[in-house]
């Protein structure tokens, strides 16, 4: 039976997806509590984990942001453990830079961004994980208004999406609407109004695009009314907000209220009502929950007072909160520059890495090596277990077959090996035909594994090297215990090698 790689029950927490998409914060999380009360009863940290990302969504919307935060270093402290594709610990990174962004920590922010950055370098570049990964990094470049890089990232997510369904593609391309319309919103706050239309007309395309497909997105709907009020299509705009509003203020969709809102003050400040309109941005600014959501309304409170009683008073404030707003745009270009160099850290870092990592492996196999033993034998916790492996009877495949078949072998050896690691567990050569394996279990699973990896090697076709040639593995185990020093553990697994070798090769033998 084929798992889901988000776990075995994986239609729960896709559930608490499903609803923070469509902007059902509150229900999202309802069926976070359900979904992680089922996935701890049973086990299923992996489910457990993409439900917590669920919730997380939901209570940044929510502007519960403490909470999100929580969530979001827990994730972090569980990728340690449970491990995963770069993708999807690029996404959590992404996710927590948002959320640290959006709490005004923007340096810590922008350095989760470029260690998100850095893993979607070397990620593959197609399938879901990658899609959502790109798109994580897109919301957390805008919520540092590096709307250029947001705009990329959003770019790159979309191109990469191959399953044909309309829910996650609509989604993301509504996202990247909502990104060209928050970015011409502040273009339009800086006096750049040409750049600012271009961006909504894109917008209306790709709005009108979806909703005529029928898709159910209330923020499609806010979305397009805003769009309409910036560029004048004020009736367009007014039958969206009498048709919308109501149903989402009544439902609690806060997010979709507020851009109506939005939508409804531009629209009666269009026609000179004034009062309407402070009324219709007041109730949007309620509704904010975030420093750059309620700027937004503020401006716009400002500007409707301007227009209303004009004179040295109002035109005094609106002057402060356009100087404030400027300050805030030129501040991108610092954010950019702070970037560039988080980003050259995480390079250098993972530079680093990969030279240790190379004084560390063994040049023909790729595996660890002797130096990488030493590192680990003495770290070896409490019940994990080593596994020492011989080649049976290897000189005589050299001496027959020559040294490059019995390096192939080696290397056919060393793949098998490195496919039964876990997260955290390590493979290695020291040298001729000796092998090593680290792994992080009690006896019973590591003897199970250890047998896996002596069937699979003695069933092999090895005739396709060389007519003729044979191999199979002789293996000692021991698992740690306390206190044990790890020369100890060395010898008591060498001696169990010992044993198998002398009762026949092809075979394991273990002691606790």
């Amino acid at each position: 039976m084929l798992v889901s790689p988000y776990g075995p029950h994986a239609a729960l927490a896709l559930h608490v997806h499903d609803l923070t998409i469509r902007g059902h914060h509150t229900e999202t999380l309802l069926a976070a509590d359900h979904a992680e009360a089922i996935t701890l009863m049973l086990g299923d940290r992996r489910t457990h984990r993409v439900s917590r990302l669920g919730r997380m969504y939901a209570l940044s919307a929510l502007g519960r942001l403490d909470e999100a935060l929580r969530i979001a270093e827990d994730l972090i402290a569980d990728q340690s453990e449970l491990g995963g594709p770069k993708a999807t610990d690029a996404k959590i990174l992404a996710d927590t830079a948002e959320v640290l962004i959006h709490l005004g920590r923007i340096d810590d922010g922008l350095h989760y961004m470029a260690r998100s950055m850095g893993l979607l370098e070397v990620a593959p570049r197609k399938g879901l994980r990658y899609f959502s990964a790109m798109a994580s990094l897109a919301e957390a470049a805008r919520g540092a208004e590096l709307f250029e890089l947001a705009d990329e990232a959003m770019g790159r997510s979309i191109e990469s999406f191959e399953p044909d369904d309309d829910l996650y593609r609509s989604a993301a391309e509504l996202t990247h609407t909502e990104l060209w319309l928050e970015w011409a919103l502040r273009l339009g706050q800086v006096g750049r109004t040409e750049d600012a239309l271009v961006l909504i007309e894109k917008a209306v395309a790709v709005l009108e695009f979806w909703l005529g497909q029928g898709i159910d997105s209330p923020i499609g709907v806010a979305l397009l009314a805003v769009c309409h009020a910036t560029s004048g299509r004020n009736a367009e705009a007014m039958a969206l907000v009498e048709e919308t509003l109501p149903r989402m203020r009544a439902a609690g969709q806060h997010h979709e209220a507020r851009l109506l809102h939005l939508a409804h003050g531009l629209v009666l400040r269009a026609g000179g009502e004034w009062r309407a309109a402070r009324r219709e941005f007041r109730a949007g600014l309620e509704l904010a929950v975030l420093r750059s959501q309620r700027l937004l309304f503020q401006y716009e409170l400002a500007i409707t007072a301007v227009r209303e009683s004009p004179g040295e008073a109002t035109q005094a404030v609106l002057e402060s909160l356009r100087g404030h707003v400027e300050a805030l745009w030129q501040l991108r270009l610092d954010r950019r520059t702070m970037l560039r160099q988080a980003y050259r850290r995480v390079e250098l870092e993972a530079a680093r890495t990969t030279a240790d990592q190379v004084a560390a492996s063994d040049a023909l196999t790729g595996l660890g090596n002797r130096r990488m033993f030493d590192r680990r034998i003495d770290a070896v916790a409490d019940g994990g277990a080593l596994l020492l492996i011989d080649v049976d009877h290897f000189k005589d495949i050299n001496d027959r077959y020559s040294h490059g078949v019995g390096d192939r072998v080696l290397g056919e050896i060393a793949g098998v090996l490195r496919s039964h690691c876990r997260h955290g567990e390590v493979a290695i050569r020291f040298g001729g035909d000796e092998f090593a394996m680290f792994l992080n279990t009690g006896e019973e699973e590591a003897r199970q594994i250890a047998e896996r990896i002596r069937r699979v090697i003695q069933a092999r076709d090895w005739n396709r090297i060389v007519p003729g040639l044979t191999v199979t593995l002789s293996m000692g185990l021991a698992v740690c215990r306390g206190g044990e020093a790890g020369r100890e553990l060395y010898d008591r697994a060498d001696a169990r090698l010992y044993v198998a070798k002398r009762s026949g090769r092809n075979r394991l033998a273990a002691v606790a």
